[in-house]
């Protein structure tokens, strides 16, 4: 879990949002709700996102109940078709936005990868109605099924559309790699009718779940943590995949030096940590994600 230095008071965290927001990506971008006529579960809430920013300047967001993506699309003529749909962490808590999302997405935008920063609702925050495996993976699954309805529209290859998570993102995404199905076919929402399984999984630092199905047909998957994270990412991830490789699946890993938990995507960040954008993109290309239009 990660934590902040420097507390607001909920008073101000709108105004907060409102005076920092026209600088920082998601004013650039456009969001889209994966329930425009409300998400299930949430009937009834109606307070707005919290939004708190630490002394890095980085956004922290929670009180989320109106589930979205927000987009990142290259240029054409960089696009490669393929798409990535990340999960921040933030201990289910609250979602660390920046250097778990937008800084990722916009990383991936510039070389040619679509992305789409997953605002998921959040199962342990005070108070919450919510849970882990119901409703945190539902708004996933329904971003997934949601960029596979619009794949065409965005300039997509419905088969090259992967999930990354961080830390209870990484949980998340996970999760979404090991149970989905094929959509349902007569649903009355088109949405649902569509697939809920991702073509790959990145996964960072992410808490493990428990009882994973691992199979040959269970997606391709890049791993990373650092060797001074807490024992069950150092040590449980490398677990993982192994028993990816026992399973039958493609997988490759990356445990890097002196690193520990949440590091995401920073300008502070030095190698080797700050390699893995670029491992990952090549990554994708060795797995034949990344064939140019």
């Amino acid at each position: 879990m990660q934590t902040a230095n420097l507390v607001w008071p909920k008073v101000c965290r709108t105004i907060v949002w409102l005076v920092l927001a026209t600088g920082s990506a998601v004013a650039e971008n456009q969001a889209v709700l994966l329930w425009p006529n409300g998400a299930p579960g949430s009937e009834g809430k109606t307070a707005e996102e919290s939004v708190r920013v630490n002394e890095n300047g980085e956004h922290i967001v929670s009180s989320i109940h109106r589930p979205s993506i927000t987009l990142f699309l290259p240029a054409k003529e960089k696009a490669t078709g393929a798409a990535v749909i990340i999960a921040p962490g933030g201990g289910h808590r609250e979602l660390w936005m920046d250097h778990e999302g937008y800084n990722v997405a916009k990383w991936l935008g510039e070389h040619g990868v679509a992305a789409f920063v997953l605002k998921y609702r959040l199962a342990r925050e005070d108070g919450s109605t919510y849970s882990v495996e119901g409703t945190e993976l539902a708004d996933l699954q329904r971003a997934i099924r949601l960029v596979h309805s619009r794949a065409q529209e965005w300039g997509l290859d419905r088969d090259r559309i992967g999930v990354m998570g961080f830390s209870a993102g990484g949980e998340l995404a996970a999760m979404a790699s090991t149970r989905y199905d094929a959509g349902t076919e007569r649903a009355a929402d088109p949405i649902e009718r569509e697939s809920s399984k991702p073509a790959f999984q990145a996964l960072l630092y992410p808490a493990i779940p428990h009882g994973m199905n691992l199979s040959k047909q269970t997606p391709p998957a890049f791993l990373a943590c650092g060797e001074d994270d807490r024992a069950d990412i150092a040590q449980g991830l490398p677990e993982l995949y192994l028993s990816l490789k026992r399973a039958g699946a493609s997988a490759e890993l990356h445990v890097f030096a002196r690193t520990g938990h949440g590091f995401g995507l920073r300008a502070g960040n030095r190698p080797p940590v700050s390699d893995w954008p670029e491992l990952f993109r090549e990554w994708l290309d060795i797995e034949g994600f990344l064939q140019h239009n």
